[in-house]
């Protein structure tokens, strides 16, 4: 990764210099002659530099008197209150973002110091501010390249802490957002499951309910955090590839096996592996995971080895496993074995209330990200987004929030976006039935599928060639995708 070097110096000849040598190391080097320009630069443009290179006196000012400012003004930014409009929910979230450290721009980067004026009084404040270092001009290139990489380092490991503490902060079980009973229960399960050692668990649930969100609270929440979360879905890789991929390879295991592999199970050793769509995994497969989890040993393939490793296994699945366990689809006895805890999440339709919290929350993240700055949601807003179904769950939420945001014109949230069914769209389809599918992501292919048959059973009181007969299918074929994705039926 390129990092950014701020240069603050008046001599343009120097400042030239500076930056073209650090430019051929590697470095994205950014120019500044005065501190006008250089408060410009991180403020505004909101350039976040690894490291800051400064002349001491500048025609505008002292360097350590806007280090000292730029520090608390910046490390401070987003503290004032803006309250004109904004809901309860959305000062709640800003609030929640002020508690969590920042890796701000200025306030984290190493400070350097080079002046031809220097004396003790200066060096000692500059150290007590902060500063990496003070050096006298002319500094030997050699030199300042030695406690420039020595400030880097420095600085990298600074942001690594912050960003592991705001992950950990990030992921507590507090970041499942929502005051419904259903909200509450799997909040108050995940606090006591990130207090346990755990080795496997299911998460189940329907697709965009947050299992994703569920199984990094559990890994950054828990006993592992400071071990990696390594991530898998495995319906989006072909079974020889998940193969490789889950166990690893020896080189010349298999045609084009050049060199060796790690496999993800050998990565996660120590931390978690979240295996997303579990019940999309083949048996034979299955059946060299239950090996693994019940040995704690890994062989790669192609290997004659096998590798010790400690993984605690967190598996989702949008299935019911357990049906599928008992119907012979996914193996009974790696069920049995993962299903040490299970954590369901609710649809959240079934929980509508949580849109009170949702909705802020997901408002103020596109509005830092895009630069917007809606505040007001109107009453008919609101009620249209808790008349709807929500087929695809949070993750449907989160598009429609987002494609508002981003259309937005002013202060007030833009109903006429919502598209959500009722509202012509060229965003969605309509069957003549009226049912209403989003185009917009938010719904995989099979969701959509089992959206349309779960709804004409409804309209048809859960009868079988009723519902065929309205989506103009045979029993047989409708029968399939029923057992396929667990619906109910009275004939």
């Amino acid at each position: 990764m390129i990092e950014t070097l701020l240069i603050i110096e008046d001599e343009k000849l120097l400042g030239s210099e500076l930056s073209r040598h650090y430019r051929q190391s590697g470095w994205e080097v950014v120019l500044a002659t005065n501190l006008r320009e250089a408060r410009e630069l991180l403020q505004n443009k909101k350039i976040e530099p690894l490291l800051i290179l400064s002349d001491m006196n500048l025609p505008d000012g002292n360097a350590l008197d806007f280090m000292e400012k730029i520090k608390k003004e910046i490390g401070h930014a987003g503290d004032s209150r803006d309250g004109g409009g904004t809901t309860s929910g959305m000062r709640e979230v800003e609030q929640r973002k002020e508690r969590l450290p920042r890796a701000t721009p200025g306030a984290v980067a190493e400070w350097l110091f080079l002046t031809g004026y220097g004396n003790v009084p200066d060096s000692v404040r500059a150290l007590r501010l902060g500063a990496y270092d003070f050096l006298e001009k002319p500094c030997d290139l050699d030199r300042l390249d030695l406690i420039v990489a020595s400030a880097a380092r420095s600085a990298s490991i600074q942001r690594r802490v912050i960003d592991q503490a705001n992950r950990h902060r990030r992921y507590s079980p507090d970041a499942y957002v929502g005051h419904s009973r259903q909200a509450q229960g799997v909040r108050q399960l995940l606090a006591k499951l990130t207090q346990v050692p755990f080795s496997a668990l299911i998460i189940g649930g329907e697709s965009g309910t947050g299992k994703g969100l569920a199984a990094r609270i559990l890994h950054y929440g828990g006993t592992r955090a400071q071990q990696p979360m390594i991530e898998v879905n495995c319906a989006a890789l072909p079974r020889e590839l998940l193969e490789s991929e889950l166990f690893g390879h020896e080189p010349g295991a298999f045609t084009g096996a050049a060199g060796r592999h790690r496999g993800l199970l050998e990565q996660a050793d120590g931390g978690t592996l979240f295996m997303d769509e579990i019940g999309e995994m083949p048996l034979d497969l299955q059946a060299k995971l239950l090996k693994v989890i019940e040995d704690h040993k890994v062989r790669r393939l192609g290997a004659e080895k096998e590798i010790q490793v400690d993984v605690q296994i967190v598996a989702a699945s949008n299935r019911d496993l357990e049906k599928m366990a008992q119907d012979g689809s996914f193996r009974a006895d790696l069920y049995h074995r993962l299903s040490v805890f299970k954590l369901i999440l609710p649809p959240l339709r079934e929980a509508v209330e949580d849109l009170d919290e949702l909705v802020p929350l997901f408002v103020a993240e596109y509005n830092a990200k895009a630069g917007r700055h809606v505040k007001d949601i109107p009453d008919a807003v609101w009620d249209k987004l808790k008349a709807h179904y929500w087929p695809g769950n949070v993750r449907e939420l989160r598009n429609v929030i987002e494609r508002c945001v981003l259309f937005s014109d002013g202060p007030t949230f833009p109903g006429q976006w919502l598209q959500l069914p009722g509202q012509p769209s060229s965003d969605a389809v309509q069957t003549e039935q009226g049912i209403w599918l989003p185009l917009d992501g938010s719904m995989a292919l099979d969701d959509m599928d089992c959206f349309i048959i779960k709804t004409a059973l409804e309209r048809a009181d859960n009868n079988l060639t009723a519902a065929a007969r309205a989506l103009g299918a045979t029993r047989e074929t409708l029968r399939y995708r029923v057992r396929k994705y667990n619906l109910k039926i009275t004939d």
